[in-house]
C-alpha cells in the first residue's frame, strides 16, 4: 500500500502565500504521477495541478502563474507553492498520485485533504 499525508494548510489573508507539502509513503515500486486536487464546499473536487515522473505539468487555468507545483522523486514528495491567494482558492486540497506498491499493479492514492482558507 501507498500512503500520502498532506501538511500546510492553515488560514491566510487574500494576496497571501501558503505552501502545501505531500509525502508518499510506504511500500512504493514506482510513482507515475502525482498531482494536487481541491474541493471547494459544495463543489466537485477538481484538478489544481499534474506533474509527470519526468517533471512535465499541467496547471488548471484559474491557477497559471500564481501556484508553483514541486516535486522530489528521490524523497518521493510534492509541494505546492500558492501564491496571491483569493477567496475563491478556498478548499479542502488533497494530494493525488497514481503509483504502485510492491508486486501490486498501478492504482490510484489519495492523501486525507488540508484545508486552505482565504479570508479577511
Amino acid at each position: 500500500q501507498v500512503q500520502l499525508v498532506e501538511s500546510g494548510g492553515g488560514l491566510v489573508q487574500p494576496g497571501g502565500s501558503l505552501r502545501l507539502s505531500c509525502a508518499a509513503s510506504g511500500s512504493i515500486s514506482v510513482i507515475d504521477r502525482m498531482a494536487w486536487y481541491r474541493q471547494p464546499s459544495g463543489k466537485e473536487r477538481e484538478m489544481v495541478v499534474v506533474v509527470t515522473s519526468g517533471g512535465t505539468t499541467n496547471y488548471a487555468d484559474s491557477v497559471k502563474g500564481r501556484f508553483t507545483i514541486s516535486r522530489d522523486n528521490a524523497k518521493n514528495t510534492v509541494d505546492l507553492q500558492m501564491n496571491s491567494l483569493q477567496p475563491e482558492d478556498t478548499a479542502v486540497y488533497y494530494c493525488y498520485a497514481r503509483a504502485a506498491a510492491h508486486f501490486s499493479l498501478l492504482s490510484d492514492y489519495w492523501g486525507q485533504g488540508t484545508q486552505v482558507i482565504v479570508s479577511s
